[in-house]
């Protein structure tokens, strides 16, 4: 996504700053909630041959972050060790059945790690809120690491997050964008990220984008995007970039100012009058034909189209099968970068089963 060539030229000239290596990453997924949970998790070895942990989240355990709220995270160092590894895979299905969801992130051909997700499950004044992130890192690993612990922990807080969950997630993009610039003020870095988030409210589910991490859901069998790709030579995006004073240039494939081949992200200091975190938001119902989402970055879009990204996920019964089977297409595809992606299915017909079950045994 960024020409590192190009990246330290325009460094160079604006300063005469270098380049720094990436630093640790944390590897965590949060899960919020008062509900009982199960989280399936598979830390591959090496080799790929992995066992498999069942945690149970309950609401006497975990870390308290806020009245009402509980977190639960992996043991950072298990974690750490599998993402140097270079994979790692999971799943959670809620207590009713009615949601499940899998993962799965894979370094790929590249030599670091800068994907980061986030899963969380949460209970807010009675309502059920479940939050899905992708975010694929560029230049550096911090703003990606960055949103993993903060972008939904902020939204969460967020005083209209339930009344009016549009504005919060655009101010919330927008204050963990600019928070992420304060925290790296004194270093040299550059680091940049997309993201991209879905969050299920009840049955309204927000889809929100920065960058050119992809959401698609599958309705009634067909593949329909819920983002459109941050690229520089989308005409909106260009006359954007253009009207702030800056340029679309060609290097390889179009770049704002010949460096970043995406037009929104956060961070990116230096391009961050033309490169904003703004994110542009769709809302979808959550009917009976809507019954799966895929989130992934462009390590995997860049190589598997939409249709057929959902065709493949449909083929799977279970959610953190399909998210294996779109990281290992895309990597059999040529995918020359990291590879993300989160599956989330929807149980539609689990309510009518469970008063099946009931009536059949008061018979």
């Amino acid at each position: 996504m960024v020409c590192i060539g190009s990246l330290r030229s325009f460094i160079a000239r604006t300063g005469n700053l270098k380049r720094q290596s990436a630093s640790g990453r944390k590897g965590q997924i949060g899960c919020f909630g008062d509900l009982d949970a199960k989280l399936l998790v598979s830390f591959p070895q090496k080799n790929y041959l992995g066992f498999r942990a069942i945690v149970t989240l309950m609401a006497e355990s975990g870390t308290t972050t806020e009245a009402g709220t509980v977190a639960y995270t992996f043991p950072e160092k298990d974690f750490d060790e599998e993402r140097e590894g270079g994979y790692a895979s999971g799943g959670w299905k809620s207590e009713d059945g009615r949601l499940s969801c899998g993962y799965s992130s894979f370094r790929g051909k590249r030599a670091s790690m800068e994907d980061f997700f986030d899963i969380r499950n949460s209970m807010i004044d009675g309502q059920t809120v479940n939050l899905f992130g992708i975010f694929d890192g560029h230049g550096g690993s911090r703003a990606a690491e960055f949103l993993k612990a903060h972008l939904f922990e902020n939204l969460l807080k967020h005083p209209e997050f339930l009344t009016d969950t549009k504005k919060a997630i655009s101010e919330t993009y927008k204050k963990t964008d600019s928070d992420f610039l304060d925290s790296e003020s004194n270093t040299f870095r550059d680091d940049g990220s997309t993201a991209s988030t879905a969050v299920l409210v009840g049955k309204r589910l927000y889809v929100a984008n920065v960058g050119d991490s992809r959401a698609v859901i599958s309705k009634a069998g067909k593949a329909v995007p819920l983002s459109d790709d941050h690229k520089p030579n989308r005409s909106d995006e260009r006359k954007r970039i253009e009207d702030a004073g800056g340029i679309v240039m060609w290097a390889g494939t179009w770049r704002v100012g010949g460096v970043l081949a995406m037009s929104r992200a956060f961070g990116n200091r230096l391009l961050k009058q033309f490169v904003v975190a703004e994110p542009e938001i769709q809302e979808e119902e959550v009917g009976e034909d809507l019954d799966l989402l895929v989130l992934a970055s462009d390590g995997l879009w860049d190589v598997v189209p939409n249709e057929d990204g959902i065709s493949l996920a449909r083929t799977e019964e279970e959610a953190e099968a399909a998210a294996r089977k779109l990281t290992e297409t895309a990597f059999s595809r040529g995918s020359a970068d990291n590879i993300t992606c989160i599956v989330v299915r929807f149980h539609h017909d689990t309510k009518e089963k469970d008063i099946s079950s009931d009536d059949h045994q008061s018979i």
